[in-house]
């Protein structure tokens, strides 16, 4: 089996620190933290991720493209370096509900060749979004981002394995991370069909059962190709879906 990382949300300190004592008994098989960037939240993504490596050392801050201006430096650039963060996750970043906060029209190729140009050392990687608009034109953005310098990728999550297996036979050959989170209810499929466009099969079930069972699907997957994992455990019961799918 490849890597496997778990997505925490940095709601703020005392409850991220909460989540990664959740995640204490399965820390021999996760390999990295992964921390998204919210606006609306305290906390930027590497401030959450500088507070993951007091149980994680390793960290994948998200870097929301929107928000870099490039005609100056990253404004991350000192923070990562003193904490030593190498790697992270670009990417396209949603607008912000606050108008006062400025972004600009950068995109995810632009911010990658930036931290190739600025910081080297740091391994960058880019997001997939398997629902956004054809598999053609999908394909043709992960070559771009490729071509740009993303050492590998991060997908949204699937709910269903031939759907994947579509994007594991077009994506064969580069490091993909494949998404998984868990759907715990009817207005939260509806959430992920509404904003993300996702189709979910006939035979879906949201709650928690459904949840793991499907993760531990995907994992049989991951362990027979070798593949890498990124479980999104959001608005669930983070220590019952983690024991459902690692015990």
């Amino acid at each position: 089996m490849g890597r496997i990382s778990i997505e925490l949300v940095p709601r703020e300190e005392a409850a991220l620190r909460e989540e990664l004592s959740v995640l204490a008994p399965v820390k021999d098989r996760v390999d990295f933290i992964n921390i998204p960037d919210l606006l609306r939240l305290p906390l930027r993504s590497w401030e959450g991720a500088a507070i993951a490596q007091a149980v994680f050392p390793s960290v994948m801050p998200h870097i929301r493209a929107m928000d870099i201006d490039l005609s100056k430096e990253l404004p991350m650039k000192a923070y990562l370096r003193e904490h030593k963060i190498q790697q992270v996750l670009v990417i396209e970043g949603d607008p912000p509900q606050d108008m006062m906060h400025e972004v600009y029209p950068t995109v995810s190729t632009d911010v990658i060749r930036k931290f190739r140009e600025e910081m080297p050392e740091v391994k960058v990687y880019a997001g997939i979004d398997q629902y956004r608009s054809s598999m053609k034109a999908e394909l043709y953005r992960i070559r771009r981002k490729e071509q740009a310098g993303a050492a590998g990728f991060f997908t949204q999550p699937f709910y269903d394995m031939r759907y994947l297996s579509l994007y594991a036979d077009m994506l064969q050959g580069l490091e993909v991370y494949w998404g998984v989170s868990p759907v715990m209810s009817a207005r939260s499929q509806s959430y992920w069909e509404r904003k993300n466009n996702v189709v979910f099969p006939k035979s879906f079930t949201p709650g928690l059962t459904e949840s793991i069972r499907f993760a531990r699907e995907v994992m049989d997957f991951a362990q027979k190709e070798d593949a890498s994992l990124y479980f999104m455990p959001i608005k669930t019961n983070l220590a019952a879906y983690i024991e459902g799918v690692f015990v």
